[in-house]
């Protein structure tokens, strides 16, 4: 039972800076708790107010600083959790409120899948009752697995606290520069805890700098792993600057090599890599790379499919997740033949926003051809070897932006498949699909805020939405995913 707004004292109104304490009643997506709190007015009566905090969760009783008013709405910074929720019986993590990853993870998984679906639910609800009436919302999956499902980490290296023992893990909530080691990290297995560990413990008792974010002086910035959960091979590379001599990097990295190469781990090292960025912004990305022990890409399978996948490529982060998420967008898509027996598929697919075509090879033996359109270069590249590596010759995939490729495109879709990144669709490029007037189309979205700004121009171009679910790729964060079945009414 939600507990009864506490009576705050504290001063006459609501003002910017001021402190109060209330109840979490909900969340709406993405993070966004509202806290509701009484407020004492000029009459010395009391008004029942709401602010907008993040990082809260329903039925906690927490205090709150007021930070923003604007147009009649507040917005808050956590201070304090007084009381915790009745719903937090779950297992939680050492790292939980200090780490900036898990929102949900002192919950029950059943209690965690239950807010999500409500927040699906009611952005959908808020787009489509209106305009369309009722629509078949079909709740919500669940990830296979709820624990350590990370297919790939980005450690940051630095300090917890300023001029600190040195770090390397994920920055801490609501911090850019301060750095929490999560060696028990509970969404991650025990391959990457133990190369963090040891990678830690080596670079300590060599008292290598990190690179300092303001000062831009230091030698070591990230370290990213990749694990398959189906394969077990696992990729590891080291970013740094340039900034040490060259014989001294040498002898380094070779220490470094030996060091990962000779641990005990469930799954296989098959490449280590050293990547250099002197780059000033606080991005995991390759100057040059140098390929240390093995390979520069490993292999993941999905749904009866190989991926290669290298350092950069966009692959779903949540193997076992990401068959739940494609089988699913497969059976919405369902039959695309409308042909005889025994004569060829005759369909054609594009596949807008491609990534390394994991979809658009799904696809492709039950169409023409599939189209795959991806601005990321790395990534078409990846998509092409992997249908050649699968035997599939009815795939192409063309680099460049969607709203430009589409005009050189002479072949026209029988059917659109979307799955665009956070932002959704650029509204130019929005209007040329819309304009080839396919009778259905499956959006897959891992921002709801943008799929119903996008289902809304939809909408007023004569779709509806037939069937939509919410997925959950991402366990225990704010974030998850949704598909929608979109079909052409009558002109």
């Amino acid at each position: 039972m939600i507990q009864q707004p506490f009576i705050c004292m504290e001063g006459i109104g609501m003002k910017k800076g001021q402190v109060f304490t209330g109840t979490a009643i909900k969340i709406d997506f993405p993070n966004k708790g509202i806290v509701e709190f009484l407020v004492e007015k000029e009459d010395g009566s009391f008004s029942k107010e709401k602010c907008m905090v993040k990082n809260v969760l329903p039925g906690q009783k927490v205090t709150i600083a007021i930070t923003k008013l604007r147009k009649g709405k507040a917005e808050g910074r956590l201070l304090e959790t007084i009381e915790k929720s009745p719903l937090e019986t779950g297992e939680s993590c050492p790292h939980f409120g200090i780490c900036g990853g898990c929102t949900y993870i002192s919950l029950p998984y059943e209690e965690q899948l239950l807010i999500k679906e409500q927040q699906i639910k009611k952005l959908l609800d808020s787009c489509l009752l209106e305009r369309q009436g009722d629509y078949g919302f079909e709740g919500i999956k669940g990830s296979p697995a709820v624990y350590e499902y990370r297919n790939k980490m980005e450690f940051s290296f630095g300090d917890e606290i300023k001029d600190g023992p040195l770090s390397l893990g994920m920055h801490k909530r609501g911090s850019f520069y301060d750095i929490v080691t999560v060696k028990d990290c509970k969404i991650m297995d025990e391959d990457y805890r133990k190369i963090l560990a040891e990678v830690l413990e080596y670079f300590s008792s060599k008292e290598i700098s990190f690179f300092h974010r303001l000062r831009h002086q230091g030698y070591l910035r990230h370290l990213l792993v990749r694990k398959a959960v189906k394969t077990g091979e696992i990729l590891v590379a080291l970013v740094t600057t340039t900034q040490i001599e060259d014989e001294k990097q040498k002898v380094l990295l070779e220490k470094f090599t030996r060091l990962l190469t000779d641990l005990e781990l469930k799954g296989k090292i098959i490449g280590i890599l050293h990547i250099k960025n002197d780059s000033p912004a606080d991005v995991v990305k390759s100057d040059e790379t140098q390929i240390l022990y093995g390979q520069d890409y490993f292999y993941e399978e999905l749904l009866g499919l190989r991926f290669k996948i290298s350092p950069f490529s966009f692959f779903q982060t949540n193997s076992l997740g990401a068959e739940v998420l494609y089988q699913t967008a497969r059976d919405y898509i369902g039959d695309l033949s409308d042909r005889n027996a025994g004569e060829s598929p005759d369909k054609i697919v594009y596949d807008l926003y491609s990534g390394t075509g994991t979809i658009a090879q799904l696809m492709a033996p039950v169409c023409k051809q599939v189209i795959g359109v991806e601005i990321v270069e790395e990534a078409v590249e990846a998509a092409r070897r992997n249908a050649i590596d699968n035997g599939l010759d009815n795939c192409c995939f063309i680099a460049g932006d969607v709203l430009k490729v589409l005009d050189g495109i002479e072949e026209k879709p029988d059917f659109i498949i979307l799955d665009p990144p956070r932002d959704g669709v650029h509204p130019k490029a929005l209007e040329k699909i819309i304009a080839y007037r396919v009778e259905r189309m499956i959006y897959i979205s891992c921002k709801p805020t943008s799929l119903v700004r996008d289902l809304e121009v939809f909408l007023k171009n004569g779709y509806r939405v037939e069937r939509a679910v919410a997925i959950d790729q991402f366990p225990w964060t704010a974030n998850c995913e949704t598909i929608c079945l979109l079909r052409k009414g009558e002109s």
